[in-house]
């Protein structure tokens, strides 16, 4: 890319920032029903599947919109998009936080899902318009970093807030901080340098866009990065962001702050790992053997917690944060699949990538709900089932295959050694 003059370097990190604190609020939406299961399900009288809707309509809309999104950041632009969905999904976090019944709230948890689903792809975007290629994984590391804050705040934070003042209230301020983050994008981001904005953002035709997608989806290559993003954070975003506060306690016999705490260690180490594990490919100038690492000792540990082993709480506490650490293994497939198609598509190949782990999650959320309903026996505590250890078994099992599959798909990954190879692929 072009030199950056001292100006053009400060505004990009300036907006780079502004996006990043987005990314917190899309992180911290996108877990947020883990930390709150055992109230949502009080509030609204529901069961495990009914729960697990809820939390995947989230998913739902945001699996829809990869791809969408993926053309809008590479016609429209970055800052017209974030600009809108901060203002839908904060009109959303309102109504998820006043709504009196179920119904109401998925209304409101879709329109979360709407509004925070652009954030993502369009930081994506920015980072591969002003920033050399060399340090793509990585600024995206540092951006994963500063985004998993909001899933560490959905952890044991929102816990003791929504124990203290209740959950409502937390969303409608989330909802504030979403509208004046939508206009900080509008009044401050930037598509690209000034001198190469208008070659950045090509002239929307909807057959050239279709054309340019079809190329990204047949292209042999992606989908490799596909199916580990697919089983790796489909693993992550199922388990985490609903099921496992109550497994923990309900298997493990933990109190609902201890294990809120767990889980606030895997998004913490989740965010360490992105930051670590982006640096360390684009250091050794290497991504699939990282990746097929991460991914195996992600796949063991799954194993670990199928099990329903009984183990002394610094272990657990131990494992979860090796599983954060090796979870961001996922972040790689990003770069894998931008690396293997046109750099102007980077938008829709990252996006390609990014939409599997997300239809997982909107699938397996309620169907991990569905198999524990089956082994249901009747027993509830506070409003909110309570389920024995063979049937989470069954539940968790669910969850464990799919990442491992996740893992097994790393060897199928072409090796770009953190280069566009697109050209000489051809």
């Amino acid at each position: 890319m072009k030199a950056l003059t001292q100006d053009q370097m400060r505004r990009r990190w300036i907006a780079l920032g502004i996006v990043a604190l987005a990314y917190i609020l899309s992180f911290f939406q996108r877990f947020a029903p883990a930390g709150v299961a055992l109230d949502l399900a009080s509030a609204f009288q529901t069961s495990a599947a009914s729960l697990g809707v809820l939390a995947a309509t989230y998913f739902y809309v945001y699996t829809l919109m990869q791809i969408p999104t993926g053309i809008l950041a590479d016609t429209l632009g970055p800052r017209r998009i974030l600009a809108a969905g901060g203002l839908i999904a904060g009109a959303g976090s309102f109504l998820f936080g006043l709504a009196p019944t179920l119904d109401l709230a998925l209304v409101g948890r879709t329109l979360i899902g709407l509004g925070v689903s652009v954030t993502f792809i369009a930081m994506l975007k920015l980072v591969a318009v002003w920033f050399e290629e060399s340090r793509f994984a990585t600024i995206v590391g540092i951006c994963m970093l500063i985004g998993n804050l909001g899933s560490v705040l959905a952890g044991a934070p929102l816990s003791a807030v929504a124990q203290a003042t209740g959950w409502r209230g937390v969303f409608i301020g989330v909802g504030v901080a979403s509208l004046v983050l939508g206009a900080l994008c509008w009044l401050i981001v930037r598509d690209a340098p000034e001198s190469t904005e208008a070659a950045a953002r090509p002239r929307f035709d909807r057959t050239a866009v279709l054309g340019s997608l079809l190329s990204v989806i047949r292209n042999r290559d992606t989908w490799p990065a596909v199916l580990v993003n697919t089983g790796m954070s489909g693993a992550f975003f199922t388990f985490a962001g609903l099921w496992a506060t109550p497994y923990l306690m309900q298997v493990h016999g933990m109190a609902r702050s201890v294990a809120a705490t767990h889980l606030s260690l895997w998004f913490g180490g989740f965010a360490v790992g992105c930051l670590f594990i982006g640096g360390l490919s684009d250091r050794l100038g290497r991504r699939k053997p990282v990746l097929i690492a991460v991914s195996h000792v992600y796949g063991a540990i799954w194993l670990v917690w199928l099990s329903c082993v009984t183990m002394p709480l610094a272990v657990s506490y131990a494992l979860f944060a090796l599983m954060g650490l090796s979870t961001a293994g996922f972040s790689l497939t990003w770069a894998c699949s931008k690396e293997v198609n046109p750099p102007l598509l980077s938008g829709m190949s990252t996006s390609v990538a990014n939409m599997g782990g997300f239809l997982a999650a909107a699938l397996l959320q309620p169907f991990v709900g569905w198999v524990m309903d089956l082994g249901w026996q009747g027993e509830m505590v506070g409003g909110a089932r309570v389920y024995d250890v063979q049937t989470w078994q069954h539940g968790v099992l669910v969850v464990t295959v799919c990442a491992i599959l996740g893992a097994v798909s790393g060897w199928w990954i072409k090796e770009t050694r953190c280069r566009n190879i697109w050209r000489a692929s051809q």
